[in-house]
């Protein structure tokens, strides 16, 4: 007998062996998706953008400047935006990341026609209607040093896209929308449940980490992202940021659809914008 239960134990011991395992096993199966789309995304990032692989002299010093910028307005351009947000809450990682503002090939479709500005517009002119509308604040001179910057990391990102080209289909994340309405209800308790630890439960956000997204320091009623499209597909694509890609198509609209139910600052199309003159012998 006591023999048997030897044998016994030892079968148990090593069943639970066999389990501990497995388990691990499928765990390391079911997280491995998620880290990978993430290190891929990251990988992406960096090949786009590596502070030491840019050229030398002023070119790549405006080149980083653009980056940075775009990484932290509020600090480099901190009296041309109103909205508590860089130009990364709605590009993120600077514009290199895709179906999350990507930039890359940006700077190869200019000139285009601008449907809301009726006329053909620049890249500088494009930047400048995301300080009016996103950032809720008046664009950098299109002579200035900033703007410039800007211009050049765009361009840098696009160095291998051909003039004309259309954009990649994987870089955009307008969606085709449900035909009901947004269940805001619904969209309310999914905010509370996966959204209000990084925004906020008043959706003010946390100044330097996580954008507003409604309220007198958010985006403007004219900003892309107040177009429902527009933030489902970003949210579908890019939220929560600790889970990216973990909501379902309606969850996305949902949240989307309650948040922009929230009062945000009115876009003020009657204001005039000057630049700053120069001399002759500036240009």
């Amino acid at each position: 007998m006591p023999h048997l239960r030897s044998k016994l134990a030892l079968i148990v011991a090593l069943a639970a062996v066999a389990m501990t395992a497995a388990c691990a096993n499928r765990s390391s199966q079911s997280s491995a998706p998620q880290q990978s789309a993430s290190a891929s995304a990251s990988s992406a990032s960096e090949a786009l953008y590596d502070p030491q692989a840019l050229p030398t002299g002023p070119l790549g010093a405006s080149i980083k400047l653009g980056h940075d910028i775009l990484d932290d307005t509020q600090k480099y351009l901190p009296h041309n935006v109103v909205a508590g947000m860089s130009c990364s809450a709605c590009h993120v990682a600077a514009g290199t990341q895709a179906r999350a503002g990507s930039l890359v090939g940006v700077y190869a479709r200019f000139p285009q026609w601008n449907k809301r500005a009726k006329r053909m517009i620049t890249l500088q002119d494009r930047i400048a209607e995301c300080f009016l509308y996103s950032m809720n604040g008046t664009p950098p001179a299109y002579t200035s040093k900033e703007m410039i910057a800007m211009v050049s990391y765009m361009a840098y990102l696009s160095r291998k896209v051909p003039t004309g080209q259309p954009v990649a289909k994987d870089t955009r994340f307008i969606v085709a929308l449900p035909s009901a309405a947004p269940n805001v209800a619904h969209g309310a308790a999914l905010y509370a449940q996966k959204c209000s630890m990084c925004h906020q439960a008043n959706g003010a956000g946390v100044a330097g980490a996580f954008p507003p997204l409604w309220g007198p320091t958010s985006f403007n009623n004219g900003a892309g992202m107040s177009h429902l499209a527009m933030m489902t597909g970003f949210v579908l694509y890019n939220m929560p940021k600790n889970a990216p890609g973990s909501l379902s198509m309606q969850d996305a609209y949902d949240i989307s659809g309650w948040v922009l139910t929230h009062k945000r600052p009115v876009f003020q199309k009657d204001r005039l914008i000057t630049q700053p003159s120069q001399p002759a012998k500036f240009f």
